[in-house]
């Protein structure tokens, strides 16, 4: 209902009428709506540091499964969304000295001029991208592309892959059927925040590893995060 009631507010001030969305009948009626449905929303399942493992794991010794484990460990440490991470180039990596990757993220969110953050991984990812851009090749724009009849495709992939690559891996994990449900396209983001919190590391910190602008937002991430402050 907020994203709609958006596109109404939205679409009225593109054409210069008044704001219908503003009448306090409307307030009221939503206030009314949110009080009624008391339900929490849904969040999709965290990937854990432990699922991350077993998930490229089980990727098969193929091309394809060279792809998916680079864009599992990449999009993990660098929390990306799906957008974020089937949006990388070649041109945004850099390899560094010391064997870790520096990558500018240029499809965030809450970034929609491009201006892009900056992230950085371990070097265990760094060796699974590197052995995919060998398979790949120099002659591909895109960071992730497309795999047909065994030869890389110079386009993006759709949003759709991520999360079928996730719930794919998930299944050969041995997950039954309704967690597997649970998991989404986000659940690298949400479990890698989780993971980081869980491991220590402060709110200022994850929130510069994820590019998050407030502590509101990324509180809704960590509230499923198994932390016991009292261990």
């Amino acid at each position: 209902m907020k994203r709609r009631l958006y596109a109404i507010r939205k679409m009225h001030k593109l054409f210069r009428l008044p704001d219908p969305t503003a009448d306090e009948a409307v307030n009221i009626a939503f206030r009314r709506v949110r009080r009624a449905k008391l339900a929490r929303p849904r969040q999709a399942r965290g990937i854990t540091a432990d699922d991350l493992r077993s998930f490229i794991a089980t990727e098969p010794d193929t091309p394809i499964g060279l792809r998916n484990s680079a864009m599992l460990a990449l999009g993990y440490e660098l929390l990306t969304r799906r957008m974020e991470l089937i949006s990388l180039t070649t041109e945004d990596v850099t390899f560094q000295s010391d064997g870790t990757l520096k990558v500018v993220i240029r499809r965030g969110k809450s970034d929609p001029f491009g201006m892009g953050r900056i992230g950085y991984t371990s070097k265990e990812t760094a060796e699974k991208l590197k052995a995919w851009i060998e398979w790949r090749g120099p002659d591909i724009f895109w960071l992730f592309c497309p795999i047909y009849k065994n030869k890389p495709i110079n386009r993006d992939l759709s949003p759709t892959t991520v999360k079928r690559i996730i719930k794919n891996a998930a299944k050969r994990t041995g997950y039954d059927q309704a967690t597997v449900s649970e998991f989404k396209g986000h659940s690298l983001r949400v479990g890698a925040a989780q993971e980081l919190l869980q491991r220590g590391y402060d709110t200022v910190a994850i929130m510069r590893a994820g590019g998050w602008k407030t502590v509101a937002v990324l509180a809704r991430y960590l509230e499923n995060a198994s932390q016991n402050v009292w261990k």
